[in-house]
């Protein structure tokens, strides 16, 4: 007999993306979707798909995810965002171990879709995540961005692939860039670093050179580029906003 699973989702207008979302886990015992206020179907669609649905102010990525787990039936569960989806490899390798599962954790590969193509390379791919465990020996932590789950117990990595929409639209991902990269800057305030002149130079150079060229990101074409091009400007601006803060501070 397989452990129970239940799949938590957070949400926020995302009736174009979730439908695929949840088609992927039709297999999982419960659904749940915590949503923050969706002004579109979201939680029509989530409903008819037998979500159960929860309305949450929001809370911040790491919190909110956290809360959502909290909210399961089961003790087993599986976390997405409403633009990813399981490959039919993942989902039935998630099946399978369920039935006897060899850890409290497990982390598979995130395949991310960006301008119309999926990366294999670079820090498109495999971009891990863990994202099945056992809430009794992992948890969210709550950051206000880049959250994750973090657990002392051993993790385990499954076959097959989340598939991740990046974004709609270039100008909705660079905005979206524009929000974590003001998110990241404050965090680095609260701990107290500093952000220098050669940190803000060479933080990019070292990016490009991992991501681009030893991690072969130049494979992905065009979409390669652009997507690490953006990732080296965002290692930039982030400290930017901090040497900017620490100068109208001053």
């Amino acid at each position: 007999m397989p452990h129970l699973l239940s799949v938590v989702l957070i949400t926020r207008d995302a009736e174009a993306q979730l439908p695929t979302c949840l088609e992927s886990v039709r297999f999982a015992d419960e659904i749940v979707v915590v949503d923050s206020g969706s002004r579109d179907r979201t939680t029509a669609i989530a409903a008819h798909h037998g979500a159960r649905v929860i309305s949450q102010p929001w809370l911040g990525f790491g919190p909110q995810k956290h809360l959502a787990v909290t909210c399961a039936s089961h003790d087993w569960v599986l976390c997405l965002d409403a633009d990813e989806s399981l490959t039919p490899a993942l989902a039935a390798a998630i099946q399978h171990e369920l039935h006897a599962p060899r850890f409290h954790a497990y982390r598979f590969a995130r395949c991310n879709r960006f301008l119309g193509r999926w990366l294999r390379h670079g820090e498109g791919y495999p971009d891990h995540q863990l994202r099945l465990f056992h809430r009794h020996h992992a948890q969210w932590r709550t950051d206000p961005v880049h959250e994750g789950v973090e657990t002392t117990a051993p993790v385990g990595t499954l076959p097959g692939d989340i598939l991740h929409e990046s974004a709609p639209s270039l100008a909705n991902y660079l905005d979206k860039q524009n929000r974590y990269t003001t998110l990241q800057a404050q965090i680095l305030l609260t701990q107290g670093k500093k952000a220098s002149l050669l940190r803000l130079v060479f933080s990019p150079v070292f990016r490009f050179i991992k991501f681009y060229i030893v991690r072969l990101g130049f494979l992905d074409g065009w979409p390669g580029l652009v997507h690490i091009a953006i990732g080296c400007f965002n290692s930039f601006i982030k400290y930017a906003k901090v040497m900017e803060h620490r100068h109208n501070s001053s």
